[in-house]
C-alpha cells in the first residue's frame, strides 16, 4: 500500500524560511513523480511543485518560482519543498501526492495516494 507522509510545517514569521519533507512508502515501480499541493480556508487545493524522482524534472507554480525550492534524495524516498521568503498568503496546509510524471502547471489531475498534510501558518 503506497503511503505519503509529510512533515515540517509549523508556525513561522514572514520573510522565513520552512522545509518539507515527503516520506513515500510502498510504491512498487521504483521512480515516480511527487507534487507539492496546498489548500488554504475556503479556498481550492492549489498545485505548488512537483519533481519526477527518475529524472529530476520539475515544475512550480508561478506564485512561488524564485522562493520554492523542490529536491529528491532517491536513497531516502524522500522529497524536499524549501521554501524561503515565506509570505502570509502562503498559510495553508501542504499536501504531497504522487504521479507518473512532472509537469507545469502542475495540476491536481492524475495525482493519487494523498498525505494526510502539513500546516504552514506565516504570521508576525
Amino acid at each position: 500500500q503506497v503511503q505519503l507522509v509529510e512533515s515540517g510545517g509549523g508556525l513561522v514569521q514572514p520573510g522565513g524560511s520552512l522545509r518539507l519533507s515527503c516520506v513515500a512508502s510502498g510504491i512498487s515501480s521504483g521512480y515516480y513523480t511527487i507534487g507539492w499541493f496546498r489548500q488554504a480556508p475556503g479556498k481550492q487545493r492549489e498545485g505548488v511543485s512537483c519533481i519526477s524522482t527518475r529524472t529530476g524534472d520539475t515544475a512550480y507554480a508561478d506564485s512561488v518560482k524564485g522562493r520554492f525550492t523542490i529536491s529528491r534524495d532517491n536513497a531516502k524516498n524522500t522529497v524536499y519543498l524549501q521554501m524561503n521568503s515565506l509570505q502570509p498568503e502562503d498559510t495553508a496546509v501542504y499536501y504531497c501526492a504522487r504521479n507518473d510524471y512532472c509537469a507545469g502547471p502542475v495540476q491536481l489531475r492524475n495525482y493519487r495516494s494523498w498525505g494526510q498534510g502539513t500546516q504552514v501558518t506565516v504570521s508576525s
